[in-house]
């Protein structure tokens, strides 16, 4: 018997944050790619594809066990609309990868990162998708906080907004 309730926790919690994390992405205007709140910070547009891109490493820990920076092809930044399109397909991913994992995989199979030959870290592969989630959260975050300081209406994620008149 093929059991996954872990992964369908991980599935639910994915598909909990997809629509605010959308709403963000959606509102980031290509004139503000290069944008950065500070000299140390990153470019809004750089975050912007770790936002969309985190649900592709969930699927990659899953399916390959292993991201190695030294061979990541890094995602080319051109519109918002592609930037859409890869975050659709990258959660599209995620999700079918958590349908197919069963609970004894996620927590006995290891993911590795790399970078080359140096192994950065490893894990359990549900300890590393649970770290992802946070990761793409708390980018999303970051994010919101860089739309506040450009005047993009906030959406609202987890309960109102002051931009979002939903509940209202």
């Amino acid at each position: 018997m093929n059991k996954n309730i872990i992964a369908h926790m991980f599935l639910k919690e994915l598909e909990e944050e997809v629509a605010a994390t959308r709403k963000c992405l959606e509102r980031i205007p290509e004139s503000l790619y290069d944008y950065k709140p500070h000299e140390k910070s990153m470019q809004m547009g750089y975050l912007s594809t770790i936002v969309a891109e985190v649900p592709k490493w969930i699927s990659i820990t899953i399916e390959k066990g292993e991201i190695d920076f030294a061979t990541w092809k890094k995602y080319t930044l051109s519109t918002n609309a592609d930037l859409l399109k890869y975050f659709d397909d990258n959660i599209e991913l995620a999700k079918n990868s958590l349908k197919k994992i069963s609970d004894e995989e996620l927590t006995t199979k290891m993911f590795y990162l790399k970078m080359g030959d140096k192994e950065l870290m490893k894990s359990a592969k549900d300890e590393s998708v649970a770290s992802q989630l946070r990761h793409w959260v708390h980018h999303r975050g970051q994010l919101t906080v860089y739309m506040r300081l450009n005047n993009i209406p906030v959406p609202s994620i987890y309960g109102p907004s002051a931009d979002d008149n939903t509940f209202k």
